[in-house]
């Protein structure tokens, strides 16, 4: 994965708690969004864990750079809670944020289910995020014809904040299977995100 924020002791020490996991291997280090941006198109880390708020190009201008050049998830990083910096990452493609003060446990975690296809956002914050994204300009929403009885299943999961696990515990199918379908509504919608995919949902009246 690639860590970009603008101060140094923060990447040092969020590479401390990742690599300390055994699982999370940290192969750049980005002190801007420039820099980021470039890393993930030349490094192609699973995920870039971005700082929301950097001098230059920013974290929501790099987000939207990196998702839309590269195949990386981005996770951003916030010290505050869900404000218009972190929606626009949100809506520019990111698959969910941290807090700063989020444990390392919690620092570990969210990165695993990013790198996997999951998305980090809790119910309440979906919901959030989408009241805040329906006020803004938006494509049409797709027709949701192209999705099967399942798929339409799992889309209003995703519109509900739930994780891959909770939506198959719902529908009473196996995790592996709810990703695939996950993945195929988020190709037959042409959604970014699992973000984007609960907003189409919740206007769509699936939530």
């Amino acid at each position: 994965m690639v860590l970009a924020d603008d101060h140094a002791a923060v990447r040092e020490g969020l590479r401390m708690v990742l690599e300390a996991s055994g699982r999370i291997s940290v192969i750049g280090e980005a002190a801007d969004g420039a820099a980021a941006i470039r890393l993930a198109s030349e490094l192609r880390p699973d995920v870039v864990l971005m700082d929301v708020r950097m001098p230059g190009v920013d974290g929501l201008a790099a987000t939207a750079a990196v998702t839309a050049a590269t195949d990386a998830r981005v996770l951003v990083l916030t010290t505050f809670g869900l404000d218009e910096y972190v929606v626009g990452a949100l809506s520019a493609g990111a698959s969910g944020f941290l807090l700063k003060t989020a444990s390392g446990a919690e620092l570990v975690d969210g990165t695993l289910r990013v790198a996997e296809g999951d998305a980090v956002l809790d119910a309440g914050v979906t919901r959030a995020v989408v009241d805040a994204m329906r006020d803004r300009p938006a494509p049409t929403v797709p027709d949701l014809s192209a999705l099967t009885d399942r798929e339409r299943d799992v889309l209003g999961g995703v519109g509900a904040g739930l994780s891959n696990a909770q939506i198959a515990r719902r529908l009473g199918i196996g995790e592996s299977t709810v990703k695939t379908h996950v993945s195929r509504v988020l190709t037959k919608l042409e959604a970014p995100s699992r973000v984007q995919a609960a907003v189409i949902a919740a206007a769509a009246g699936l939530v």
